[in-house]
């Protein structure tokens, strides 16, 4: 072989080697910003999970919220229940009643 046609092979594979080591550089440097990033894979998770999280105590709160309502709703229209909140609550008794308390 002569040296012109050996001088152009390695030539070629040095430009090859450099293409793919290139080439291998970008194919990591945009796994890792995918991965990795301000907009990446695992910041997503995160973001899914804290939404997830979110969504259990807004239902939460909607829960407590429609119970206070509801308790409200008694409080403002049935007399009885007005009563039993007195007297559970605000430990008021009738005239002439006592009230026993016991410690759990």
């Amino acid at each position: 072989m002569s040296n012109l046609r050996k001088q152009v092979l390695s030539e070629v594979k040095r430009k090859r080697l450099i293409f793919i080591t290139f080439a291998t550089l970008t194919v990591v440097y945009i796994g890792i910003i995918f991965i990795f990033g301000d907009s990446g894979l695992i910041k997503y998770i995160e973001m899914k999970n804290k939404k997830a999280q979110l969504e259990r105590e807004i239902k939460e709160i909607e829960r407590t919220n429609e119970s206070l309502k509801s308790e409200l709703r008694l409080l403002k229209e049935n007399p009885f229940y007005i009563e039993k909140y007195a007297r559970e609550e605000c430990r008021m008794a009738k005239p002439d009643e006592y009230i026993f308390l016991y410690e759990r």
